[in-house]
């Protein structure tokens, strides 16, 4: 440990910078269905895991990874539409309990389908070709895929923030996450509110899947630990808050990335490490609000 160069010390925070962009990704997707409509989504995971088989599917029959990001947006966008539409709307006003058992049986059920379609063993995760190799970043080199991942991140981030507190859709969202009554008596159906924020959420869970597919393996289990990895993220930064699930995204991948550079057996252990710190310290998670009414 004493012969650790500031080089490898600093290359192996951005590498934790680079896994925390999915994180954050994955944990604002959850965070905007929790936050608005009061739903812990189980499935979460599976649409991230259905979002990078997809979008390794369309890269291989289109040829073009811009249009996989694409297409795989919108696809697990309708997929998490159909989801708010037909089964999980049914159950708003029954409890918190409903749509997360309803959630957790759809996760496995979506990993049955991909089993089903693509096979057990999954598929090999391709990197796109002007985004192989490595670029020098001053303290060595870096792969070119991890920057862009990083850069990605970044513009989806700040697209999001742009819908939620510039315009007048992201207005309705917040009075709706406030009060929902009012927003009822102004007018709005705020089902539709509803419908359109479960599916942004999934989209972007699938968008995160396919982006991360060429630093993991893509098979159809690898939603299972990025959910708890999720939640971890999600409660860190405090429930339904969004600010709160990217600095913790970004935050929980740190600690994991140090943690294998200096204690590599604590690697998985350290985030659930962290969730503890944090709410011994701070009950509510780092950007939390002390109540919440339900």
């Amino acid at each position: 440990m004493a012969g650790l160069s500031f080089d490898l010390v600093a290359m192996q925070l951005l590498t934790g910078v680079a896994l925390g962009s999915v994180y954050a990704l994955l944990a604002l997707g959850l965070c905007l269905i929790f936050g608005m409509l009061n739903v812990v989504n189980f499935a979460h995971g599976a649409f991230f895991m259905v979002g990078a088989f997809i979008g390794v599917y369309f890269l291989g029959m289109t040829g073009n990874f811009w249009l996989s990001l694409v297409l795989t947006a919108a696809f697990t966008g309708i997929l998490g539409l159909l989801t708010e539409r037909f089964l999980v709307r049914r159950l708003y006003g029954r409890g918190i309990d409903y749509p997360l058992l309803l959630t957790f049986g759809l996760s496995y059920v979506l990993i049955e389908l991909v089993r089903i379609c693509f096979g057990i063993e999954g598929l090999p995760s391709v990197t796109p070709q002007g985004l192989k190799g490595s670029i020098n970043v001053g303290i060595g080199f870096f792969p070119r895929y991890r920057l862009f991942l990083i850069a990605a991140t970044a513009i989806i981030l700040f697209g999001i923030w742009f819908l939620i507190q510039k315009t007048r859709y992201g207005l309705i969202i917040k009075a709706g996450a406030v009060d929902e009554e009012i927003v009822k008596v102004l007018g709005i159906d705020i089902s539709k509110v509803w419908f359109m924020i479960f599916g942004l959420g999934c989209a972007i869970a699938g968008l995160s899947g396919v982006l991360a597919s060429p630093t993991r393996s893509v098979n159809p289990e690898m939603g299972i630990p990025i959910l708890a990895e999720s939640f971890v993220v999600t409660v860190v930064g405090g429930m339904g808050s969004p600010v709160g699930a990217v600095v913790a995204g970004l935050l929980v991948g740190v600690v994991y990335s140090m943690t294998s550079l200096f204690f590599p057996d604590l690697a998985e252990l350290s985030i659930f490490i962290l969730m503890a710190l944090v709410l011994l310290i701070r009950p509510q998670g780092l950007f939390g609000r002390a109540e919440r009414s339900t």
